[in-house]
């Protein structure tokens, strides 16, 4: 069973397929690693059954490739050996199918920019002729930066968030007043009692201060553990006023909640990140469904976070549920606030 699938199968046996309160999902991939979707019909009707009532919406910057000595066509970047390459094209299935949508339908997405290679220096160029053709983006990301076994998998230069190829793209979205979303692992696979790659987006959020950054899992990755993991995503929010975090895949399941999880019982976070990462700092902090392109879970992996919305107050619940992503990415719609 490929990770992915079993991605699926532990999702698929949650009983919840609705949240508790109105939602906005800041993570979520329109095209899977084929540049494949469903399209946003489907995702309009998963998430008016989820209760989510908007969505941030990435493309994916790479695209998997089927190599001829595979007999399978791949479905995940993690099927087999073949590379990744990265796909602008990308950008324009979401641009695409985005301008299909209605006026009133547009209004429920945050079409964002991913598709560049964050080790070209040209780059730049690629995003300010995309915006002048699309000026409907509301963001850059998720850029796919140090990101384990993909990044080992991705033709190309390592990436990684201080490469000198990203200073201009912070600068531009701070001169746009856009948040930029990062995949950025806080440390490698084989290293767990320190963080071999933080310095990397220290050093760019501390470069470029203006500019709004969202990392995107908290800096986690599979395999990238940390005993005491919550107490350095306390340090860099209270080190960093313009850093927000989402806490979608993995990191929700393996390490704010118990790791490992297989039944049908309600995810509840662990109290310590509670106490000392969500109540402190609920204004940075957002919740996502990292789906890649297809949609029927929709509902049961938002619904992993009603066990987060028992445990906080309801006011702190709101913003993690859907303020700070509105702040972000939409105009102010007191409509969600109840």
């Amino acid at each position: 069973m490929s990770l992915n699938h079993e991605f699926e199968r532990r999702i698929g046996v949650l009983e919840d397929e609705r949240t508790v309160i109105p939602v906005i999902d800041m993570h979520l991939h329109f095209v899977d690693f084929l540049q494949n979707t469903d399209g946003f019909e489907p995702l309009l009707s998963s998430m008016e059954k989820a209760n989510v009532s908007k969505n941030v919406v990435f493309g994916l910057p790479v695209k998997k490739k089927w190599d001829y000595f595979d007999p399978l066509k791949p479905t995940y970047y993690l099927g087999d050996n073949s590379k990744c390459y990265y796909f602008s094209a990308s950008d324009e299935i979401v641009a695409q199918e985005y301008l299909k949508l209605t006026t009133e339908q547009q209004k429920k997405f945050a079409p964002t920019l991913c598709a560049f290679n964050p080790t070209d220096r040209c780059a730049i160029d690629y995003v300010t002729d995309m915006f002048e053709k699309y000026p409907f983006w509301k963001g850059i990301g998720e850029v796919l930066l140090r990101h384990d076994d993909l990044t080992n998998l991705t033709l190309e230069e390592t990436a990684r968030a201080n490469h000198p190829a990203m200073d201009p793209i912070y600068e531009f979205c701070a001169g746009k007043k856009i948040p930029v979303c990062l995949h950025q692992n806080s440390t490698s696979i084989g290293i767990h009692d320190k963080y071999e790659y933080l310095h990397e987006i220290s050093e760019s959020i501390e470069k470029h201060p203006d500019t709004t950054f969202i990392w995107a899992h908290c800096g986690i990755s599979r395999r990238v553990i940390h005993k005491n993991y919550h107490n350095m995503v306390n340090g860099m929010l209270n080190m960093y006023p313009n850093l927000y975090v989402d806490l979608s895949w993995v990191v929700y399941d393996d390490v704010i909640c118990d790791a490992g999880k297989k039944s049908n019982e309600i995810f509840i976070p662990k109290q310590y990140w509670i106490d000392e990462v969500i109540l402190e700092y609920p204004d940075r902090i957002m919740i996502g469904s990292d789906l890649c392109g297809h949609f029927d879970l929709l509902g049961k992996v938002m619904a992993r976070y009603n066990g987060l919305f028992e445990k906080i107050p309801k006011n702190v619940g709101q913003m993690i549920a859907f303020k700070n992503a509105e702040k972000l990415f939409f105009n102010p719609d007191s409509s969600l606030v109840e």
